[in-house]
């Protein structure tokens, strides 16, 4: 994984995504079809020292904008549901879990950045529940199909959102 600071341009689109400066944003994590980013991996602490614990930020708007309307639909609770009665499923998201809090200790130590409040603790309600869909695509686009169960299955719920017109802009989670 290489870890460095967005370059201009990456910048650019970012901060027209999330409507402000990227705060701790390292790299490009996933781009999208369009050639836009659309994960950016975050450091685990922001420039002013404050933690911060999405390594995997959904930055692409129609991403994000598919995810929320998921999100109102009760696909969560659903999801958690099926945690509590699939021990497979709950099996391959605690794994899921593990290679978050991996990824984002592994980044801490190349940064130098120690963030032991997070020791254990990943995204999105990982391992025991599902508390933001964002948090898994971001997860599952920028590790790649097979590695967090439910954040495939989020990503393919939101089916070919970039073909809505992508152009870096709106909103970002």
């Amino acid at each position: 994984m290489r870890v460095s600071a967005l370059d201009p341009g990456d910048e650019v689109v970012v901060e027209t995504q999330l409507g402000r400066p990227p705060r701790g944003a390292q790299t490009v994590a996933w781009r999208c079809p369009c050639g836009q980013p659309g994960v950016v991996m975050t450091a685990p602490r922001l420039p002013d020292g404050t933690p911060f614990p999405t390594t995997y930020y959904l930055t692409c708007p129609n991403a994000v904008r598919a995810c929320s309307t998921l999100e109102g639909s009760g696909l969560m609770a659903d999801m958690t549901a099926r945690l509590g009665s699939d021990p497979d499923l709950a099996g391959r998201y605690a794994a899921a879990h593990q290679s978050y809090c991996q990824d984002r200790a592994d980044l801490g130590g190349r940064l130098g950045l120690d963030v032991p409040t997070f020791s254990g603790r990943s995204a999105g309600g990982m391992p025991h529940r599902v508390k933001c869909l964002h948090a898994l695509a971001g997860h599952a686009l920028a590790k790649g199909p097979g590695v967090n169960p439910l954040g495939d299955e989020v990503v393919a719920a939101l089916g070919e959102f970039w073909r809505r017109g992508c152009r870096g802009e709106g909103a970002a989670r």
